[in-house]
This record gives C-alpha cells, structure tokens and sequence, in this order.
C-alpha cells in the first residue's frame, strides 16, 4: 500500500526518537482524508459540469479509493 504524507511524517518524527501524541496524528490523518476527500468530490463536480465524459456508473467513490490505495491495516 502506498503511504500518505501525515504516515511518513510520523513515521521519520518516531524514527528520530521525537515522541509526537497519538492523538495528534489521529486528527491529522482525518483532516487529511477530509481534504483529499474535498478534493475528490470537486474534482467529480468539475467533471460532470464541464462535460468530461466523466460517467456516474464508472466513478469510483473516494472512499473506495482510499480503502484501496492507503488503508495500513
């Protein structure tokens, strides 16, 4: 699986012994699916209003997405 940014970024701060609260990274990692789902969706209107050929039976969700690309577990 691929890693996101708030993953390494935690990741290399444990590495070099900085000791960084769970919970932060908690509420990093949702404000970091919040925007990539943000992104997501306008990405999605921007097809459908402009004509893209963008097809709602061919869109993936983004939630489908981030299951697929970054879940860690």
């Amino acid at each position: 699986m691929k890693q996101t940014a708030v993953e390494w970024l935690y990741e290399e701060l444990i590495l070099d012994g900085i000791n960084v609260p769970k919970v932060f990274y908690d509420k990093a990692k949702e404000v970091e699916i919040n925007q990539h789902n943000e992104t997501w969706d306008v990405a999605h209107q921007a097809g459908r209003f402009e004509g893209k050929g963008i097809a709602e039976k061919d869109w993936q969700t983004f939630e489908g997405y981030w299951e697929e690309t970054f879940k860690s577990e």
